[in-house]
């Protein structure tokens, strides 16, 4: 993950999403600090010796998980909905999802999970922006007008890193069949899919990634049915 400015806000938020299912192989944690400069750096592993344990996702006694089914996303809900970040980019979600048929509320968990909405973060393998896409990624699905730029350059676009991820998800998953494997060629890449058969890999961090991406996937979703469903009226029958 990428570093994040504005702790306050955002860094509970990441905490509520570091959350998988019991039946995952993989740990999931958070660790973080703040820098002198207000900015606050989490990883799913402590790189340094600055770095606190923020979340574990140690096993409860009594509690059992089920995907979706929980609140501890609500907090980062309500950022979603009212933070400056997500809003800006609302047109462009929608804009995309209208061009490739993929739902708004995948592209913007994918975004939280990768970026944390921060469009100028670059990963340690040379993953740009938003989506985090690499240089050879964003050529691979570029157009004409689009090549005229350097990839790691036009990355740092929104609007071309969003429409970039969309077309990408929406490939791997016509091409894999299901948005879970999408999502783990989209982390492992598409040959560690390919060798295990079009299934999940049996990779631990590719596992926690997927799950953390469907848990605000789902979460998401639930919210959008719930916003519609307070627009409706009840209307008494006929008499």
């Amino acid at each position: 993950m990428a570093a994040l400015r504005g702790w306050s806000l955002v860094l509970p938020t990441l905490m509520l999403a570091a959350v998988v299912v019991a039946s995952t192989p993989a740990r999931a944690e958070l660790w973080g600090y703040v820098d002198g400069a207000g900015v606050a750096h989490v990883s799913p592993s402590a790189l340094d010796s600055r770095y606190t344990l923020l979340m574990s996702d140690a096993p409860r006694p009594v509690e059992k998980r089920v995907l979706g089914k929980t609140d501890r996303t609500g907090g980062l809900l309500t950022w979603l909905e009212y933070a400056p970040e997500p809003r800006v980019l609302q047109p462009l979600l929608r804009e995309a999802a209208r061009n490739t048929g993929v739902d708004s509320e995948l592209l913007k968990a994918v975004i939280v999970v990768e970026s944390g909405f921060n469009g100028r973060a670059v990963s340690p393998r040379g993953a740009v922006g938003l989506m985090q896409i690499t240089p050879e990624t964003a050529d691979r699905y570029a157009s004409r007008s689009e090549l005229l730029r350097p990839a790691a350059e036009r990355l740092l676009d929104a609007r071309v890193n969003v429409l970039t991820g969309a077309r990408m998800l929406s490939d791997l998953t016509r091409r894999f069949g299901s948005i879970d494997v999408a999502l783990a060629a989209w982390n492992a890449g598409e040959g560690t899919v390919r060798k295990h058969g079009g299934k999940m890999p049996p990779i631990d961090e590719t596992r926690a990634h997927v799950q953390l991406v469907l848990e605000l996937y789902w979460a998401l979703l639930q919210n959008r049915q719930s916003q519609l469903a307070t627009q409706m009226t009840l209307h008494a029958g006929e008499p």
